[in-house]
């Protein structure tokens, strides 16, 4: 059988960087083929030239065995190719079938829109799909799973044959990762080409038949899924063994650090108490809605605390907002980097000063020298790739963005840290070096608080597990000893019983 795309010699340069160098890669009909690699691998660039967003250099691109050159992704389309990203391109205000028909409504003579029909023809799409999604629903008032399912029906609605996926479970549940696997299967079995990007191995091993691996822009090399372990793929990623993925944990732990006391999240009766000790890692397991983040932003002040009190070296402190917490070296990594986190458009050097600019001035002025100083100090330690310490952060691949992240957390020198998800939409090399990270900064005294959806990582990572479920901790597990299943069976409610 031949294949249903095939690009080859493909080689694409943007200023200062030579993105893709005589890569290739095939897919076949029918088939779920995964393309990973490291963030920088180059991975992004070939889609979008696949996709019709970049066109190459050079190099050749097959497309049912005849050449194509897509230059816009409306072209990509028409010839049947489509693609997903991470960030959804719905408009939450219009219906799902409206979203799923953009530019296409059916009209009368007047111009009026047939919504009668527009209805009957989302339904039609979702029902071939198996997908139970009311298409008279604003994309706003649906859950993220569905509204991911909503775009892939925009792109099958179109005679898509050829589905590029770009991290498509990065905001789901493991319910909502099931309900898209199962949906990906299907449209396999139909004879569509599935192009499936993810730094997850976990789920490129159970999911796809072949895995292409990119580095550094170059193709490495291409083997079936049945035939590869993580190691094979990890070696291929990183040119190099990674060693463990997880550092060993605490030997000791210090005194308690910061207690919270019957602390109330809004919308729940329950009262939270916990306490972080120096040279701990506590993860804070549970599912989406369970309240770990209203948690974390309550304690660093970004969201009023109602009832209940917050210690720190045994006596109360008040905080009413983040600089609040700040000064006292309290830190707080948020899950979105890109909309909480950092200031993309500004310079590496100045998002890793800006929740410390005490320390890049003199007598109320900035200090060039000190600026340079404390980013290349930074830049140094986590070993962020930039071409400068100007560079504007969104031009960073994303494992170097939240590299930046964390730099500007450390900036402070915290003595309690708190990241969500700090690990989210970062490959397999800058996961380790940030799982390393957060224990060296335990070691050295700080009280770390982990919140994570991926349990392999709580529970690699945790000295202690706490997993939260309707706005309440329900249980606290021995990190050396928690299972999977335990933790899923607090999280889901099955047996909430009060710490």
């Amino acid at each position: 059988m031949p294949p249903l795309l095939q690009a080859s010699g493909i080689v694409k340069q943007f200023p200062g960087t030579l993105a893709l160098d005589r890569v290739q890669l095939d897919l076949y009909p029918g088939e779920i083929h995964a393309v990973v690699g490291e963030n920088g691998a180059g991975k992004s660039t070939l889609m979008k030239i696949l996709s019709g967003v970049y066109t190459a250099d050079a190099g050749e691109i097959l497309f049912e065995g005849r050449r194509v050159t897509p230059s816009t992704p409306r072209e990509a389309l028409q010839l049947g190719i489509a693609i997903v990203y991470q960030e959804l391109s719905l408009v939450p205000p219009l219906t799902v079938a409206e979203n799923i028909f953009p530019g296409r409504l059916p009209t009368n003579w007047l111009g009026f829109v047939k919504y009668g029909q527009l209805f009957r023809d989302a339904r039609r799409v979702l029902d071939d799909l198996d997908v139970h999604i009311d298409p008279r629903a604003l994309v706003s008032d649906i859950s993220i799973a569905n509204q991911q399912l909503v775009e892939i029906a925009k792109a099958l609605s179109q005679n898509c044959k050829v589905l590029i996926l770009d991290e498509p479970t990065s905001a789901l549940t493991e319910r909502e990762v099931e309900i898209l696997f199962s949906l990906l299967k299907r449209l396999a079995a139909q004879g569509v080409g599935i192009l499936y990007i993810s730094h997850k191995l976990d789920e490129i091993f159970r999911l796809s038949d072949r895995i292409t691996v990119l580095r550094d822009g170059q193709y490495i090399g291409t083997v079936k899924t049945a035939e590869a372990t993580t190691d094979m793929i990890i070696r291929m990623m990183v040119g190099r063994e990674l060693g463990s993925m997880y550092p060993a944990k605490a030997d000791e732990i210090g005194q308690p650090l910061l207690e919270v006391r019957d602390l109330r999240l809004p919308g729940s009766s329950a009262k939270i108490n916990l306490v972080l000790r120096a040279g701990e890692i506590v993860g804070v397991a549970g599912l989406i809605g369970a309240g770990r983040t209203e948690l974390a932003r309550a304690i660093f002040g970004v969201d009023p605390i109602t009832e209940g009190q917050i210690l720190l070296d045994g006596r109360p402190i008040s905080i009413s907002s983040p600089s609040e917490a700040i000064q006292h070296r309290i830190g707080y990594l948020p899950e979105d980097r890109k909309a909480a986190g950092l200031f993309l458009d500004m310079s590496v050097k100045w998002n890793i000063e800006s929740v410390n600019r005490p320390a890049v001035t003199s007598y109320g002025f900035v200090n060039p020298n000190r600026e340079a100083e404390l980013a290349r100090q930074y830049i140094s330690r986590l070993e962020i790739s930039t071409p400068s310490i100007e560079q504007e952060v969104r031009r960073l691949s994303g494992g170097n963005q939240q590299k930046v992240l964390v730099a500007k957390w450390l900036a402070i020198r915290p003595r309690v840290f708190m990241v969500d998800e700090p690990t989210r939409g970062v490959d397999v090399g800058a996961k380790s070096e940030i799982h390393h990270l957060l224990r060296e900064l335990a070691t050295a005294g700080v009280a770390v608080m982990m919140i994570s959806s991926e349990l392999p990582e709580i529970l690699g990572l945790s000295d202690r597990i706490l997993v939260m479920h309707n706005g309440a901790i329900v249980a606290e597990l021995d990190g050396h000893a928690a299972t999977e299943e335990q933790i899923m069976h607090y999280a889901s409610g099955q047996a909430a019983v009060a710490v």
